[in-house]
């Protein structure tokens, strides 16, 4: 049977994380993650909660060790965690939390560990091994899980270090604004670091100053690993920001005017990740030179019927994408939008995406969004569905917004009603939450 290291780093002396910008060893992390193993109760499933990145690392690692298996749902609402106990009635939660109060059986991360393991030992794992089940809503509302098995996961990050140019003898520091729970930042901040030698970065900063705070108190190279509506935000506060040598960036298309803009702006290059929960990430891009994706080795894309079909590689089963895609070709392809973001009016087709790039990039537009009402008082006196858009536009006018778009997009797609708003309560991945779509919808 196939093994796969648990970590990359080669020595115990070798830098795996920094917390307030102060270096963590490998041997450190291997102690650290025996101690949270010795107090992990019998139950085969635990909900890692952990918020610092470098204790999720830890507590990931002492699930492994100790064969139990990760849960990472996208909230933690009680609805959600009831939905958990009835899928693993022996889960518990991991928390550094001291204030938890996620309706699980609850261990404590503890406040003092032990000292760094003389003797270095890495533990093997078995490719097989299933390490974690990953969460999406689903269209009930019921999370859906997705198994993930160490093998998988570990193939498909060596490649992202492959094409992201992350190399063990020159190890990166991994800012990101992303939690570790979530896909995007489960890959990307933390398994990435773990299987090509680099340095996880134990905070979670949001806001700008925040952001550049955690990025100057680590030595280079470093990289930024974000989202669009954090990297819009970073650049519109006007701060100073600290030399990075990479910038990575997923959860949805960047426009490429702010790409160019990132990259001028931190004087590094920025790439693209594509993927989803379902099948982790199978592409990438660097957008400044050009809308196409390239596909991860040995993943293909298959047409069948009016999908497409994403097979190979560490995809275990061929997985219907949830994006209308464009294969020009053989390992390449272009996005034309979500399946779910078609709409239809009067006739003519469009995507919320798009739509949603040609709001953002009126100049002025902090942040906007349409959405689809489909409640029955957001139709018109055709019982056709409306479109609205909410957007955060300081300075700007509906009327100025209006004629902006009248300029961009065909007269049917227009928002009725157009919102302004001081701030669009985005998740912490940079999305737009339903509920939060259906109140702008019942506001207009």
């Amino acid at each position: 049977m196939q093994t796969v290291p648990l970590l990359a780093h080669d020595s115990a002396g070798s830098v795996v994380a920094y917390r307030g910008g102060r270096p963590i060893t490998a041997g450190q992390f291997m102690a650290d993650a025996a101690s949270v193993a010795a107090l992990l109760p019998s139950g085969s499933h635990v909900l890692n909660a952990c918020g610092d990145r470098y204790r999720f690392a830890v507590g990931l690692a002492a699930a492994l060790i100790t064969n139990k298996v990760s849960l990472l749902p996208p909230t933690y609402v009680p609805e959600v965690v009831r939905q958990l106990r009835a899928f693993a009635p022996d889960a518990f939660c991991l928390t550094d939390d001291a204030a938890s109060e996620i309706g699980l059986p609850i261990v404590r991360y503890p406040t003092a560990l032990a000292a760094a393991l003389d003797a270095w030992q890495v533990p093997s794992i078995p490719g097989n091994r299933l390490a974690a089940y990953v969460f999406t809503s689903g269209s009930t509302g019921t999370p859906v899980p997705h198994r993930k098995t160490w093998g998988q996961l570990a193939q498909s990050v060596r490649v992202e270090a492959d094409r992201l140019g992350l190399d063990a003898a020159r190890p990166h520091a991994l800012v990101a604004t992303v939690p570790p729970q979530h896909m995007y930042g489960f890959e990307s901040s933390v398994l990435v670091a773990l299987h090509s030698g680099q340095c996880i970065c134990a905070e979670h900063p949001f806001y700008p100053a925040d952001i550049a705070s955690v990025l100057a108190a680590v030595r280079r190279p470093r990289a930024l690993v974000s989202t669009p509506i954090h990297l819009r935000t970073l650049l519109a506060a006007g701060i100073p920001l600290p030399a990075v040598d990479l910038i990575v960036c997923a959860t949805a298309p960047l426009d490429a005017r702010l790409a160019t803009d990132t990259e001028q702006r931190f004087g590094a290059p920025l790439l693209e990740i594509y993927g989803s929960t379902e099948t982790g990430q199978i592409a990438s891009r660097r957008t400044v030179d050009g809308p196409e994706w390239r596909l991860w080795p040995r993943v293909e894309l298959v047409a069948r019927g009016d999908r497409i079909w994403a097979q190979g590689g560490h995809i275990d089963a061929a997985t219907a994408l949830g994006d209308v895609v464009e294969i020009t070709a053989p390992g390449r392809f272009l996005l034309r939008g979500r399946t779910a973001d078609l709409v239809n009016i009067a006739g003519k087709r469009s995507s919320i995406a798009y739509l949603n790039h040609q709001l953002n990039a009126i100049p002025g537009v902090l942040d906007g969004a349409f959405f689809l009402g489909d409640e029955p008082g957001h139709q018109s006196a055709t019982g056709i569905a409306r479109l609205g858009a909410v957007v955060v536009a300081p300075g700007l006018t509906v009327e100025i917004i209006l004629r902006q778009l009248r300029e961009r997009l065909d007269p049917v797609f227009l928002p009725r009603p157009l919102l302004i708003v001081d701030s669009i309560p985005r998740n912490s991945t940079g999305k737009l939450p339903r509920a939060a779509l259906r109140s702008f919808a019942a506001r207009g």
